[in-house]
This record gives structure tokens, sequence and C-alpha cells, in this order.
């Protein structure tokens, strides 16, 4: 048995699979930084659901998981490495993957001239920046996906920075704006943070993988 354990920024992710690489049993959920207890909570559940586990392959990923595999003595694997490998595997023929995480952002060129790239330390325009928009909104980030939806127009909104962006959208709330055509804003200004701020001016093309969070749930910003 296989068991892939990835700890975000924001989230917690894990995978169990057989030893010929079906999925038997996975969870995706928010940690709100109670990492150690959100393992605890992962571990009882799988001891429940596999009462007859008594070993397994483990391997860790994501920015949050690098400290509790140094001290569990575990196998760390390097995200950008694994998305690389599970989308050539999976997904054959992929020549970009796109991948918005709550606090990072990475495009991936795949084939002979591989290229990695990554956002600076600013969280613009990742799950993060959606997160605060969404409470600049005053609505729970789910219903930013349902609000933008049934948008209108569109506005130009700064997606370098949430502070820059907050002196784009609060302007606009006070006169009157839609929440649901802001929202569709907010995606419009993440999606083109994505292109212009990651690509830098590679062309994106071919069969695109997203992956990550925020591409995950919110169809509207696909």
């Amino acid at each position: 048995m296989q068991i892939g354990l990835d700890i975000g920024s924001t989230t917690i992710k894990i995978a169990v699979l057989d030893d010929a690489g079906n999925l038997l049993f996975h969870k995706y959920e928010r940690h709100y930084s109670q990492i150690a207890e959100k393992i605890l909570a992962l571990h009882k559940e799988l001891m429940t659901k596999f009462p007859t586990l008594h070993s397994a392959r483990l391997a860790i990923s994501g920015s949050g998981g690098i400290g509790v595999a140094d001290s569990c003595g575990l196998q760390f694997v390097q995200e950008v490495f694994a998305e690389k490998i599970c989308a050539e595997k999976l997904n054959p023929g992929t020549d970009a993957v796109i991948e918005l995480g709550g606090e990072d952002a990475k495009i991936l060129f795949l084939g002979r001239h591989f290229d990695a790239r990554m956002n600076d330390s600013c969280a613009g325009g990742t799950g993060a920046f959606i997160d605060q928009m969404a409470s600049l909104l005053n609505v729970e980030t789910p219903q930013m996906n349902e609000l933008a939806q049934q948008a209108q127009n569109t506005y130009t909104i700064a997606s370098r920075c949430g502070v820059f962006a907050k002196s784009d959208i609060q302007p606009l709330l006070n006169q009157g704006a839609e929440k649901s055509d802001l929202a569709a804003s907010i995606f419009h200004a993440v999606a083109s943070q994505a292109i212009t701020g990651l690509a830098k001016g590679r062309p994106i093309s071919g069969n695109v993988l997203y992956l990550g969070g925020p591409l995950t749930f919110m169809s509207c910003l696909r």
C-alpha cells in the first residue's frame, strides 16, 4: 500500500493507493494551521478504514510537509517533481501544468525543454488572494464561484498584490458595483496574473492541465 500526504500552506491532502496504483481513499481539507492535529485525525481515520494496515510506503510533499518529514524521518518529495512525474504518467501528452495553491502558483512547461516557474514571495493570484477578496466582499470563498456565474460585467483589478486589489475593489463597492461582477473580475485578475506574472511571455499552448484547489473547485476561474 502507498500513502501520499501533501501538506500545503492552507490545506492537507491524503491519497491511499494499493500496490497496483488503484485509489482506495482520499481526503482534502483545510488545516487552519492545525497541522499536527489534522495528521493525527487522518491517522485515526485510516486505522478505522483499514484496520489490518500494518505497513505502507509513505511520502510527504508540500510547503508545510518539509518540517514534518524531517522531524519524523520520512521521505519528502518536492511538489514540482511530484507534479511533473504524475502529469507525465497519468496525463501523457500534457504540454503545460498550471497550479494555483494556497499561497503559491506554478507553471510547468513539460517536454524536451522542461521549465518550472513559480511566483515570488507575494501570494497575489493564489488561493490566499481569493480568500482575502472574498472577505472584502463579505462572502464565503465558495460563494465566489456562484457569484461569478451571474456576472454581467468585469472590471480591471490588480492581482499582483492584495493591497492594490483592495484599493481597486473598495471604491467599486462604495459605488454600488454588483458583487457578482466583482467576483468575476477577481477571477479574471487571477487568470491574468498566472499568464503574465508566471509565464512571462512564454506561450501557454497545447494540452494544459490545471491543478490546485482554486482551479479544482471554481469552474469560473477555469
